[in-house]
């Protein structure tokens, strides 16, 4: 059977005048078929009677683990569904979302002097269980076995980290499906090992220690120091900004390891970020005509807006498809609580699906 090269499209007949079109950007295939559009599993899970059509149903059970595409969907935040990339079982196990420790936003409220500092990397963040990678929500990573190569068989906390500037790569690598040799463009930067009941004195150390003493071959552990102050944190935070970096992380000493957000772990950066779910595409003019002109897009509370910076002339031709999660910078809310120059950051594969609500607010 033939496949569809990564960025091209192909178009197939389907029952109107109109054809569809078959796309695959990054390893993730989706078609513009209601059939596909309207499945209530992530987008990357998806498939329809048109991409088995031209890629066969073996290269599609292959990627997507399931057979039948008839049966109606669960709605995504109440029933993520996880499978494996290469079982051909129709069974379904449901996702469970590893406990992993959530950051809170820095508001210049806590004294940082002792805190221990990093890098935010700007990646995704992946939980090994000691069996697989999970995202966010649960769903597995399907790394290769050199990829995953003497990592411990105790839970390690991390992030798969392609480098600076380059989320939106490291996000096509890890959600492709086929376990390709572009994962050598990633490493697994391991801070915390949530296993152990010690303070995060003692966890970063053992971090540290098995990466050195073991050496996996696509692991680092993540460098942290002490915050010597606030002049300290914005000279290092301006240091990192500047080197594309995202901002920092600080952890507060003789902190223990805990499910959910908490207070002992805080972000600083110069600019504050969102997700929203795309609900609509704007058509562009001037120089971007016949492409994207903008993202429309909704918040959890239902104010919708419009992203239009930000995006690469290869996204404005291959736009995220309504329904996806996406990252977004923007400098502040304004009174009626729209984000104020949005700029468009990446497709986040990690976030939990919004239920759809009536709009609230457009700008």
């Amino acid at each position: 059977m033939a496949d569809i090269a990564d960025g091209a499209q192909v178009e197939v007949k389907g029952s109107g005048a109109k054809p569809y079109i078959l796309k695959n950007t990054g390893g993730v295939y989706s078609c513009s078929c209601p059939a596909w559009r309207n499945q209530s599993v992530a987008i990357e899970r998806r498939t329809c009677k048109h991409l088995r059509k031209v890629r066969g149903d073996a290269a599609e059970e292959a990627r997507v683990g399931s057979t039948d595409t008839s049966a109606p969907a669960q709605p995504a935040a109440r029933s993520a569904r996880a499978r494996s990339g290469t079982s051909t079982d129709t069974e379904s196990e449901t996702v469970t979302a590893p406990p992993l420790l959530l950051a809170h936003s820095w508001e210049n409220d806590v004294d940082l002097t002792g805190w221990w500092m990093s890098e935010k990397l700007d990646g995704v963040r992946a939980y090994w269980d000691g069996k697989q990678f999970l995202s966010r929500q649960g769903n597995p990573f399907l790394a290769p076995d050199w990829f995953t190569a003497k990592l411990p068989n105790t839970p390690l906390d991390g992030e798969l980290f392609g480098g600076r500037k380059k989320f939106q790569r490291t996000v096509s690598i890890v959600r492709r499906q086929d376990r390709s040799d572009d994962w050598k463009e990633l490493a697994f930067v391991v801070f915390d090992a949530p296993g152990m009941d010690a303070p995060f004195e003692e966890r970063i150390a053992h971090c540290q220690r098995f990466v050195e003493d073991v050496a996996p071959p696509y692991t680092e552990w993540l460098q942290h120091e002490p915050c010597r102050g606030v002049d300290h944190l914005r000279q290092e935070l301006a240091r990192v900004e500047g080197l594309g970096g995202e901002g920092l992380m600080l952890r507060r000493p003789g902190s223990r390891y805990e499910a959910g957000r908490s207070h002992t772990l805080l972000k600083v950066k110069s600019f504050k970020d969102d997700e929203a779910r795309v609900v609509g595409h704007v058509a562009g003019a001037g120089r971007h005509k016949g492409r994207l002109g903008a993202l429309e897009v909704e918040l959890r509370d239902g104010t919708r807006f419009s992203v239009g910076t930000g995006l690469s002339d290869q996204e404005r031709e291959n736009p995220p498809s309504v329904g996806t999660i996406i990252t977004f910078r923007y400098q502040e809310l304004s009174n009626d609580g729209v984000p104020r120059f949005p700029s468009y950051v990446g497709v986040r594969i990690d976030a939990a699906p919004f239920e759809p609500v009536a709009p609230r607010k457009r700008a």
